[in-house]
């Protein structure tokens, strides 16, 4: 029986709701509404739609959007300057740069300009740390929309095998991180890790964030796992018409599709949860930098 989808746009949509009603009742209860600020650098096509669909999110959850855009020629140090004042703004409660940026800014000063309470995207390394560590902590959106998109499925995930493939910053690591706080047994692997197929074999969640289009195989997926593809990937789709393309994952869908339990599919499936835990986090700050409890969604 062919594996069954995890709609990750109806998930996202839902909690969407959930966190459109938390903000209405933060600005009900304590006239504080959450602002989102998104610093754009240059005129990456990938990167104007992905700050717009930012923005439209942001305001269809009732909260206020900011966006700042720079040439691409920006110098790191006006950057900066920019970052530091969003730091200081009461009115912007989260703080995102939309990487990449261009080669003479370092992506790493940037990340440790933001402040960690308004890091929504939990890279600063402090939240990395305090994540590590099992603390309260801006946890970064991908990963945190992957675990989500494994509980709604799965329900307990305690006890079950759970195999990462990849191990940036962004995805990998704390994806790690959040499932060992479910009480996972995880296992971190990569693109040169021995007998990788064997490997994953062994997991009843597999995780794809090593950005490889389709590197996933399905005589690598254990019969009936929950597969969690993060990739996103373009490749050239001939067959579609000359110069067309079109979006995979890491994971040879069509043929995994057949060996899987459940599966994310590519686009519709990890990508929505994103931008709603952006929007989570965003909600989070702004109860934390007021003193107030976060609002349980």
């Amino acid at each position: 029986m062919p594996a069954a989808m995890i709609d990750g746009k109806a998930i996202a949509e839902e909690l969407r709701a959930r966190i459109g009603a938390g903000v209405a009742d933060l600005q009900a209860t304590h006239n504080l509404t959450p602002g989102l600020a998104v610093v754009l650098v240059g005129e990456d096509p990938a990167s104007q739609v992905y700050v717009r669909n930012k923005g439209v999110a942001t305001k269809a959850a009732g909260m206020v959007s900011f966006e700042y855009r720079f040439n691409k020629d920006v110098s790191e140090a006006d950057l900066i300057a920019k970052v530091t004042a969003l730091n200081k703004d009461d009115d912007v409660n989260g703080i995102l740069v939309q990487f990449p940026v261009p080669p003479q800014i370092s992506q790493q000063t940037i990340i440790e300009t933001i402040s960690p309470s308004k890091d929504v995207d939990g890279l600063n390394p402090v939240n990395a740390g305090r994540l590590a560590s099992g603390l309260d902590a801006h946890t970064p959106c991908t990963p945190q929309g992957s675990v989500m998109l494994a509980k709604q499925t799965l329900g307990n995930l305690e006890g079950l095998h759970a195999v990462i493939v990849g191990r940036s910053n962004l995805v990998g690591k704390p994806v790690a991180q959040l499932l060992l706080q479910e009480n996972c047994t995880v296992t971190m692997a990569h693109s040169r890790t021995r007998d990788l197929a064997d490997l994953c074999r062994t997991a009843d969640i597999l995780v794809a964030a090593v950005g490889i289009p389709e590197m996933v195989k399905a005589d690598w997926v254990k019969p009936g796992a929950c597969v969690i593809d993060v990739g996103i990937n373009r490749i050239d789709a001939p067959e579609r018409g000359e110069g067309k393309t079109r979006l995979v994952g890491d994971v040879d869908f069509e043929a995994v599709t057949e060996i899987a339990g459940h599966i994310t599919p590519v686009p519709g499936g990890v990508g929505p949860m994103t931008i709603a835990c952006l929007l989570k986090n965003t909600l989070d700050a702004a109860c934390m930098q007021a003193g107030l409890d976060k609002i349980n969604l």
